[in-house]
């Protein structure tokens, strides 16, 4: 009885004991999480939480999500939870300087007018006529506004960066200044070939309206401190205070995007009554900064690329004909991982040339841009004169190298001037430098990515390509602060079923190679019957014998291997019925029995331990 006494008294100081460690563990451990998922989905990267922590001004964030439109779209009603979630992680660890709202906006109710009026996209879903909102509006102190219309699912890459970028850009009241360094004519102004003012090329009007664009002359000796980015395009011959300007430029922290070209076919040529414009230099390079970053471009070298070659019609009278050395670039050919070039679908490049790294190089080099491997480098003389673009077929040998088109150049820099000193100079960058290189300069003309229509006095944008989008987010990225551009993007919650996967892929192989015995099987049959016609000298058209037992042969044949079809799909599902069956025993006997088997060794040790001390 007194056994049992003490028994009941210890469970009442245990549970007393337990319930006492939830309430402190509530106290002492309130805000700890731990993310114990595999990609770390849950767990802020670095630079959005010292994005959040540098708030000076409460930032306020609604998030709009329609869960009665969603009720039928799991994959939707998913990936919201998993927005919600990190946007509650985000205000989490501000610190109060994110402030969140989570509102259902019901139909003609006040928080759907508030969706609208914020600008989110209403996406109609159902046969009901139902409308969807998921979207993110934010606001600041000074009643600046951004917004991300929709969440769309197959970004989920970029999710993290999308909401730090919105925060961010919330935190300042300015638009970022981006320097623009040309040798080509982009803006606006008179056009001597047509006699008219021109209205400059688009993405020239794209990066005027997005950002305060300062046009800087090609005798610069410095780059205001004020400048967020600097864009150089088709750097040609620059003189070297100028290079020296951008060297410290970099030095200090500067962002730049650069576009070189081993032929810029909008290049003018030198100027000068002795200067011939068929023989005129039209590359451009930056071979002393480039020398100093460890980056190896050769502006005589062109990148061919048979797999990607666009058509061009040489002359009005003469049929398209496909030029290896205009390319359109695909996904398959585009850096997926980085924000730049992750979300587009296509790029066109015109003679566009390579970047490596030198062997001693401190820096990386990461792809955005890369051709395919049915690609050469070639001199880019023999693009120059080209009367025939079919040509460049003549000794094309596949060097089986994936060129780099267009890279990101990031890591500590040396300066590229040590002979110089002063006040202020800089031998090393202050921090790790982050550099945007593009191969081709053309790639930002109109012709190659839009076409431009007047529309009762309004110019109209049909774009054909990802060229603008590129340049965009190449500048955007930039203009960021570089915890901004740590944020970059990550893993997907994505978590495919890998084996089953690999059990349909093996199923599908084993499908084709039956259909591909069927159909061999289909042609061996009809030539056969064929043979028979033929060898019948009465050339009669009913059916011998032979040509009957024949057909009856392979009407066989294909009963077998439909069988055999049939088989290999039902096996599939087998043996994906048998995968789940196992992992069903593993939840729910598995374990069970696995946790059961420990707590009993662990009792069984645990009475073993006590008769040896009463033993003792």
């Amino acid at each position: 009885m007194q056994q049992r006494v003490y028994t009941g008294g210890t469970l009442i100081v245990l549970a007393a004991v337990f319930l006492a460690l939830v309430v402190l563990s509530g106290l002492l451990l309130r805000g700890v999480r731990l993310d114990l998922t595999q990609n770390r989905l849950y767990t802020l990267s670095e630079g959005t939480q010292r994005i959040v922590q540098r708030l000076e001004e409460p930032v306020n964030l609604y998030f709009f999500f329609s869960e009665s439109a969603a009720r039928d779209l799991p994959t939707i009603r998913t990936y919201a939870t998993r927005v919600r979630e990190l946007l509650e992680e985000i205000a989490a660890r501000s610190g109060g300087k994110v402030r969140l709202e989570v509102i259902d906006p019901l139909p003609f109710s006040e928080a759907e007018d508030r969706a609208t009026g914020f600008g989110l996209q209403a996406v109609p879903v159902g046969a009901a006529g139902d409308t969807l909102f998921f979207g993110l509006a934010g606001t600041n102190a000074t009643d600046g506004q951004m917004v991300i219309p929709f969440f769309q699912p197959d970004k989920e890459a970029f999710l993290e960066y999308d909401i730090a970028k919105l925060i961010h850009a919330l935190s300042s009241d300015r638009r970022p200044a981006v320097g623009l360094l040309s040798s080509l004519n982009m803006g606006p102004g008179f056009d001597p070939a047509t006699g008219r003012v021109s209205e400059g090329w688009v993405i020239d009007g794209e990066l005027r309206q997005m950002f305060d664009l300062r046009r800087l002359g090609r005798d610069v000796d410095r780059i205001a401190d004020d400048i967020d980015a600097l864009v150089l395009v088709h750097p040609k011959n620059l003189p070297e205070d100028t290079l020296y300007a951008i060297d410290q430029f970099v030095l200090r922290g500067g962002r730049l995007l650069v576009f070189v070209d081993p032929h810029s076919e909008l290049d003018p040529g030198e100027s000068g009554p002795e200067a011939d414009p068929m023989f005129a230099t039209r590359s451009s390079d930056l071979p002393r900064l480039f020398q100093a970053w460890g980056v190896q471009y050769d502006p005589d070298k062109a990148v061919l690329d048979a797999r990607n070659a666009l058509q061009v019609q040489p002359s009005a009278d003469r049929p398209p004909v496909r030029h290896l050395g205009f390319l359109g670039l695909g996904r398959p050919n585009l850096n997926q991982q980085d924000v730049v070039s992750g979300d587009l679908d296509s790029i066109n490049l015109a003679i566009a040339g390579h970047f490596n790294l030198a062997d001693d190089a401190q820096v990386r080099l990461e792809p955005l841009i890369q051709s395919s491997p049915a690609s050469m480098a070639v001199d880019v003389a023999r693009l120059r004169f080209l009367p025939d673009p079919g040509a460049l077929f003549d000794g094309f040998e596949p060097s089986g190298v994936s060129y780099v088109l267009a890279a990101r150049l990031s890591g500590t820099l040396k300066t590229a001037f040590p002979e110089r000193s002063g006040e202020g100079h800089l031998a090393e960058s202050r921090e790790p430098a982050n550099i945007i290189l593009v191969g081709d300069a053309d790639m930002l003309a109109d012709r190659l990515w839009v076409q431009v229509q007047n529309f009762f006095g309004q110019r109209i944008f049909n774009p054909f390509a990802n060229n603008g989008d590129f340049v965009i987010n190449a500048v955007d990225n930039l203009v960021g602060s570089s915890d901004l551009i740590a944020v970059r993007t990550r893993p997907t919650s994505s978590r495919p079923f890998t084996v089953v996967e690999e059990l349909r892929r093996r199923a599908d192989d084993r499908f084709r190679a039956k259909e591909r015995e069927l159909q061999a099987e289909l042609a061996e049959t009809e030539r056969r019957l064929v043979e028979l016609q033929g060898d019948r000298a009465d050339g009669a058209q009913l059916l011998s014998p032979e040509q009957q037992a024949e057909i009856q042969r392979f009407r066989q044949e294909q009963l077998r291997i439909r069988q055999e079809l049939r088989q290999v799909r039902r096996q599939l599902d087998a043996d994906i019925q048998s995968l789940g069956a196992r992992l069903k025993f593993l939840n729910i006997v598995g374990m069970p029995l696995l946790v059961t088997l420990f707590a009993l060794g662990f009792a069984w040790w645990k009475a073993r331990r006590r008769r040896e001390a009463l033993a003792r």
